[in-house]
């Protein structure tokens, strides 16, 4: 903690004349990291909207970046600046901005195109490093992927969890913000620090409330959600996950063996009606009718597209409308979500019971694939940490 705040008065202005803010404010076995990275790592986390401590984030980050940075160097691996520039552009694409578009984000922010090209350059490396030194580590038998599908139907049938959630809106121009403050978001383990970013950037009227829901059925979550809500610890968060303009992210605060065991829908009759007028017009509409067939009535002689009545497998349905449909019992409603200016207005009618169907074997493998990988990624880096010399300046 003494080393920590020296680095504060190394960054507080009045220290500034006295300390070049390209001078070494601390070194990773050798390699330093100034006053002016620092700043730059912070006011990206801060464009990000980052939840925690900003200053003790970017210590910790660049730390880890010169430790990875090292140990490539070590076994000859370099990105090629054709690489890197495509990694850049990717990076950008996922915000549904051009590379171009982003740099001119940061520069408004006073955040220089560097601090972003380092950020990427060590993640992209690292990340294809890992895949090839522990890649041979991670072969996927079919015994791992039944075993794996066991765990899944046996927790479908008879878990409940208790969730909280964040959907932060992500249109176009806000969607390299969203994406970087759900990445930040996801390393939380503290309901407090989830509830506590619930309450500033969530969407959702459960924003109220920190973004707890009550308990419910494993089965109500779409198929290819439940393998990532079992894996959580309790106090864990998924990985962002996108959704139509959002980007949604659970945190597992308890699980529990479901008295009745309940068996994953195969399908769900749903009803989502776009109405104008606001939160006042879905209240009012919500206290008039009882089913789904009322809707018909209420969107009589407006343009057939207005109201859409359907009953699909869970996969098949929008993440945004499934993941709210996952919520309702029949004949309930959400009026959460968004369509322009407009309530969609999201009724369940009813839930179509499984039967036995085909599964993704591979795309259950490639989910344990990467969570071996990350686990040996982990493990590596905390070696690193261990051996190396840190020292503050």
């Amino acid at each position: 903690m003494r080393a920590f705040l020296i680095i504060l008065l190394l960054l507080v202005p009045g220290f500034a004349v006295a300390q070049s803010q390209f001078s070494p404010v601390i070194t990773v076995n050798g390699a330093a990291i100034t006053g002016f990275e620092l700043d730059q790592r912070r006011k990206l986390l801060e464009l990000f909207r980052t939840p925690g401590n900003l200053d003790e984030l970017a210590v910790e980050q660049l730390i880890e970046d010169r430790l990875k940075a090292q140990e490539l160097d070590r076994q000859g691996l370099r990105l090629t600046d054709e690489g890197l520039a495509s990694a850049m552009e990717e990076f950008a694409g996922r915000a549904n901005l051009t590379l171009e578009q982003f740099v001119t984000v940061l520069n408004q922010n006073d955040v220089d195109q560097a601090a972003l090209r380092d950020f990427v350059l060590v993640g992209v490396s690292w990340r294809d490093y890992v895949r090839s030194r522990f890649g041979g580590q991670t072969n996927i038998t079919e015994a791992d992927i039944d075993a794996a599908l066991g765990q899944a139907g046996a927790a479908a049938g008879g878990i409940e969890v208790l969730l909280s959630e964040i959907i932060i809106a992500a249109p176009p121009p806000q969607a390299a913000q969203a994406l970087a403050t759900a990445q930040q978001i996801a390393t939380l383990t503290s309901t407090d620090a989830f509830e506590a970013a619930a309450r500033r950037v969530s969407a959702l009227p459960s924003k109220a409330n920190g973004g707890r829901l009550d308990w419910l059925p494993i089965s109500n979550y779409p198929a290819q959600l439940r393998p990532l809500i079992l894996a959580l610890a309790p106090g864990e968060v998924t990985a962002p996950i996108p959704i139509t303009n959002g980007i949604a992210l659970f945190q597992l605060r308890d699980l529990r063996e479901a008295p009745v065991p309940a068996a994953p829908p195969a399908g769900l009759d749903y009803a989502a009606y776009v109405l104008a007028g606001g939160a006042a017009a879905a209240l009012e509409l919500k206290n008039s009718i009882d089913t789904c067939d009322d809707l018909y009535a209420v969107a009589q002689g407006q343009p057939p597209e207005v109201l859409t009545r359907e009953t699909l497998a869970p996969d098949q349905i929008a993440p945004d409308i499934a993941l709210e449909l996952a919520k309702l019992d029949a004949d309930e409603v959400s009026t959460a979500l968004r369509r322009g200016e407009n309530v969609l207005f999201v009724m369940l009618c009813s839930r179509t019971p499984a039967v036995e169907g085909e599964v993704d074997r591979e795309a259950i493998a490639g989910q344990l694939r990467s969570q071996r990988l990350e686990g040996y990624a982990s493990g590596l880096l905390a070696d690193l940490k261990a051996a190396a010399t840190i020292t503050y300046q």
